[in-house]
């Protein structure tokens, strides 16, 4: 039998349609929210918006309001994400999703074309867009976190182009850090934990 403080757990409970295709965004995004009441879910049926626009934060609510459009739920997010060089002018930027066909081979092209620079910097940005059922934004929130190229790939965790980015000041790439630490200094870590406190403040007891 449930306590009455699991019943009112349920009852606040907050369900959001992730826009995504990607389990492991999903999974990612309920450890950083762990404790806090919300649950994410994947999109109902296909998902496979246009990203066209110019910007993480353009192409975040297009991510957003095409789960709208595919999903039952009333509130629907999405993350827009990429791996910024300074060497390659910002690339891969918005494309380092499309940069190559897999993740092991975006990896090996983004080090062959910086192999012979000293200047590493890099940075990954995440936008997040929150949608209601409707097509409404009710907030968006930016997250960066910076660091430089690593020469070769280090560690298990994570995904995408984890192994190959070295955080400032840790000396660990993004894949060799716990989950723990990764939830609290990635730019997605950063931006989530700021729509947390957006959510609490807007939407939980809502009514």
């Amino acid at each position: 039998m449930r306590s009455k403080k699991d019943r009112e757990d349920m009852e606040n409970k907050i369900t959001i349609v992730l826009g995504t295709k990607n389990q492991n965004k999903v999974f990612e995004m309920n450890e950083i929210t762990k404790g806090q009441n919300i649950e994410f879910v994947l999109p109902d049926g296909d998902f496979n918006p246009k990203e066209d626009g110019e910007t993480f934060e353009q192409n975040a609510k297009i991510k957003a309001l095409e789960a709208s459009k595919n999903s039952r739920g009333e509130y629907f997010l999405a993350d827009d994400s990429g791996l910024c060089v300074d060497y390659l002018n910002g690339a891969p930027g918005i494309y380092s999703a499309r940069y190559e066909s897999s993740p092991e081979k975006r990896i090996q092209k983004l080090l062959s074309e910086i192999k012979e620079d000293k200047k590493r910097d890099a940075h990954f940005t995440c936008a997040l867009c929150l949608t209601d059922k409707k097509g409404n934004v009710l907030h968006t929130e930016v997250g960066h976190v910076y660091g430089k190229i690593a020469y070769e790939k280090k560690g298990k965790n994570g995904f995408g182009y984890d192994p190959v980015f070295i955080v400032n000041n840790l000396d660990k790439t993004m894949a060799e850090l716990t989950s723990e630490e990764k939830n609290t200094l990635s730019h997605r870590g950063k931006a989530m934990n700021k729509m947390i406190e957006w959510l609490n403040v807007n939407l939980k007891n809502k009514g």
